[in-house]
């Protein structure tokens, strides 16, 4: 991917090939998060970025026919950024592989990829309540932006 890569981070972008290895690192994230998703709408979120959309990348972290986890970026626009800006949507580790510095790694990984591609900025979402990636995120050099907090509703 990048010849500056971390070894150990040994990130794949995902592809429709890649999709068996994908959906169960999904489900498990999501389990673990209680985000309520069904199989439809997880299918209908992964789908059209594996067969190519603009709109964000997957990559499997590790062996590609047995990877460790994955991340999901997806891409915006940002006058505060200078243009192309990318949100970590999903970054989810199997727990056995937790606490031995891959997430930096994956992170660190990440962030040269996205600044080759022209993104300005790299912005993620973490519950309040996960001190131990709030603490990988920190060393990772990422940082509370004061006063602003991330808003969602619901279109459908």
């Amino acid at each position: 991917m990048n010849s500056r890569l971390p070894p150990r981070a040994a990130l794949h972008r995902a592809d429709l090939v890649d999709l068996a290895q994908l959906l169960p690192l999904v489900s498990a994230f999501h389990a673990e998060e209680e985000v309520p998703t069904t199989e439809d709408q997880r299918m209908n979120g992964i789908m059209p970025i594996l067969r190519g959309s603009p709109h964000g990348e997957f990559f499997l972290v590790g062996p590609r026919m047995a990877p460790a986890g994955y991340a999901f970026v997806s891409y915006g626009w940002s006058l505060e950024f200078g243009g192309l800006d990318a949100f970590l949507d999903e970054f989810y580790l199997r727990p056995a592989v937790r606490g031995k510095g891959l997430a930096g790694d994956v992170l660190h990984a990440l962030s040269l990829y996205l600044a080759d591609r022209g993104a300005g900025s790299l912005t993620l979402e973490v519950d309040y309540d996960n001190a131990p990636a709030i603490s990988a995120y920190e060393r990772s050099g990422f940082q509370r932006r004061g006063r602003y907090g991330l808003m969602s509703r619901t279109l459908a």
